[in-house]
């Protein structure tokens, strides 16, 4: 089987630098982050910026470096290279929570690098150059406070943190190749995957919360069984022929998606193992995101990726 996509449209404006992380909403709007210090909202439909004649939020100094949005389409988690993270109410367009990580005088807390923001939004997980996963309060009263931190047993850095989408398990992936996933309900490490021999960049989640797919800098994308205990690797996928940067399974987890740093996005039929398109972008692509609403009967779906040349691109099936 062999699927075509095609480019239906891109974002009206570009960023400055690359687009380090974009999501497709469940609110059909896009939202995506950039190297240059800035955050955008687009419409998914026409490519302008979402909604018309709200006023962009001023860059930050320094790069964005992770995004996470709630399942409901109306918040948006993000964080910069230097640690400091922020909850933007994608509807109202404020920034309603703050938290400068790196500021904390505590030597127990220390600068976030990957945030995830919990299904339910009450809370944040983030990973650091500890090797834990720590839990943050979303709430805008107390935005950012530490409630608790849970340990991986290894000293190093934690490149991308993932809740699961019933918001009882953080996956966590290593600057070494280790992926660990949590249980939230017992506060413990509850299985760890040694599937990768280079550092993991991204992580994603079936809709069911059973399988997680990892992209890692050893051209791989593996497909991890974590239902039970000491879990296990499906299947692993090979054709990248540089670093895997993204990933991102189907709404209907028939279908994953990949982009990597040889400037191509590949659609990969999980059940068989192989992909189904390639793609061939103008950059390194740093970010997919498949459309979070069930396709409609016979439609592989849609998704968008945004990447080294700081554009949004929607990406259709062929005859839809």
């Amino acid at each position: 089987m062999s699927l075509v996509f095609l480019n239906s449209h891109e974002s009206s404006e570009r960023h400055d630098d690359a687009i380090w992380g974009a999501v497709w909403t469940s609110a059909d709007t896009a939202v995506s982050i950039s190297a240059d210090g800035s955050i955008s909202q687009w419409s998914s439909v026409s490519g302008q910026r979402h909604p018309p004649n709200a006023t962009p939020l001023a860059p930050h100094t320094l790069a964005l470096v992770s995004l996470s949005v709630s399942p409901d389409g109306k918040r948006a988690l993000y964080n910069s290279l230097e640690g400091q993270t922020w909850l933007w109410d994608l509807e109202s367009g404020d920034v309603i929570g703050s938290y400068e990580s790196y500021m904390e005088s505590n030597e127990d807390v220390e600068p976030s690098w990957s945030v995830s923001l919990n299904p339910n939004s009450s809370t944040y997980a983030s990973s650091s150059a500890s090797g834990n996963v720590s839990i943050h309060s979303a709430d805008p009263d107390n935005f950012g406070q530490r409630l608790t931190s849970i340990p991986s047993g290894r000293v190093k850095f934690g490149m991308n943190c993932r809740h699961s989408p019933d918001g009882r398990k953080v996956a966590l992936a290593l600057e070494t190749g280790q992926i660990f996933v949590f249980d939230l309900e017992a506060n413990t490490l509850s299985t760890t995957f040694t599937s990768h021999a280079m550092a993991v960049r991204s992580l994603s989640w079936s809709a069911d919360s059973s399988l997680l797919m990892s992209a890692s800098e050893d051209r791989r994308l593996v497909l991890h069984d974590v239902r039970s205990p000491p879990g296990g690797t499906v299947a692993s996928f090979t054709g990248h022929t540089a670093w895997a940067l993204s990933v991102d399974i189907s709404p209907d987890g028939k279908l994953a998606l990949s982009g990597s740093a040889d400037k191509t996005i590949k659609v990969w039929d999980i059940g068989a193992r192989t992909a189904v398109s390639t793609i061939q972008d103008t950059g390194e692509v740093w970010s997919v995101s498949w459309r979070p609403k069930p396709a409609v009967v016979g439609s592989p779906g849609a998704f968008l990726t945004g990447g080294e040349d700081g554009i949004v691109r929607w990406w259709k099936a062929g005859g839809t």
